[in-house]
């Protein structure tokens, strides 16, 4: 027995320890969803949303995670309370029938150790569909103020609202839209 815990001592010794996955939620008070779309060929419309929500799960040993954020369609703002309500409206994200927009990732992209992709779909108007998230300048720290562990990001992708089933005034309103998000989220 002695002789077996000896042999087996070394090779656990040697097995490379593995980190757990860390959970993050979103910070709804930092975390800014906005997108822009080619108004007339004259300039660029740009929209943010107010309300914000979800979870992260990184695991750098192990070069996997998870990303789900929801985006309350209703708390769209365009600047000015009579395009609000056109935005809300059947024409373009008819939040009375579909109040969320959700992003679901269950595969990150990773170089080295830091998760440059998220790769998953997006739930607009009932329709889902594919899409790939560039993730840039993720950085973990310490926050200076409550000393919690915290992530932020910025977050890139461009996608056809047409894709969507959003069409109304295409090519007037460009098909385009790019998407950005400045995220953070704190470690639970």
């Amino acid at each position: 027995m002695q002789r077996c815990l000896a042999l087996a001592l070394p090779l656990i010794l040697a097995t490379p320890a593995f980190a757990e996955p860390v959970a993050y939620t979103i910070d709804a008070n930092h975390t800014y969803p906005y997108f822009e779309v080619d108004h007339l060929g004259l300039t660029t419309q740009r929209g943010r949303f107010n309300k914000t929500g979800g979870r992260i799960v990184l695991d750098t040993a192990a070069r996997q995670g998870s990303v789900e954020v929801s985006i309350d369609a209703a708390s769209i703002d365009m600047g000015f309370a009579r395009w609000n309500d056109n935005m809300r409206g059947e024409n373009y994200f008819n939040t009375a029938t579909y109040p969320s927009i959700v992003f679901k990732a269950e595969r990150l992209v990773f170089d080295g150790d830091k998760p440059v992709a998220a790769e998953g779909s997006l739930t607009l108007l009932g329709v889902t569909r594919p899409l790939t998230l560039t993730i840039r300048r993720l950085h973990c720290a310490p926050h200076p103020l409550n000393k919690r562990e915290t992530c932020g990001a910025d977050i890139l992708a461009t996608l056809k609202r047409s894709d969507f089933g959003m069409t109304k005034y295409i090519p007037s309103v460009g098909d385009e839209v790019r998407l950005s998000i400045a995220v953070e989220a704190y470690r639970e």
